[in-house]
């Protein structure tokens, strides 16, 4: 039997993930908290912190306001997590605001304009010259 490379704490932090996505959708009464997708979870060796990466659709100073409502429901939402696996240690839940997404849109801007760029070239390569 050969052993899996996707390590105890990869399938709990997946299982986290689906956890506390249906726990912030369907539990938390919170106002602040509203259009926010939990992106990511990043478990500990140990299993004993959650880093919760989430994204949401607010800007600023309400994207403040969303982030103090989800470090308010952390308790909650780890107490919700011990009523629904069954862990010997309950990690601790911290909400962290997932950039990745916007740094992905940077990526393709940057590279739409280099194939702009390229285009553009190939064009001027192209085109007769008239002067001569």
């Amino acid at each position: 039997m050969s052993k899996s490379t996707y390590s105890r704490a990869d399938r709990v932090a997946d299982q986290i993930r689906m956890e506390v996505a249906d726990i912030l959708m369907r539990k938390i009464k919170d106002p602040r908290v509203r259009s926010v997708t939990v992106t990511d979870v990043e478990l500990t060796k140990d299993l004993r912190i959650a880093r919760v990466f989430v994204t949401t659709m607010e800007q600023n100073k309400d994207e403040r306001h969303v982030f103090d409502g989800l470090a308010k429901a952390s308790g909650f939402v780890r107490a919700e997590l011990g009523r629904r696996l069954a862990l010997r240690y309950l990690p601790e839940v911290i909400f962290m605001k997932d950039v990745s997404g916007a740094r992905a849109d940077r990526v393709l801007k940057l590279l739409d304009g280099l194939q702009r760029d390229e285009a553009k070239d190939e064009v001027l390569m192209e085109s007769p010259r008239t002067d001569v």
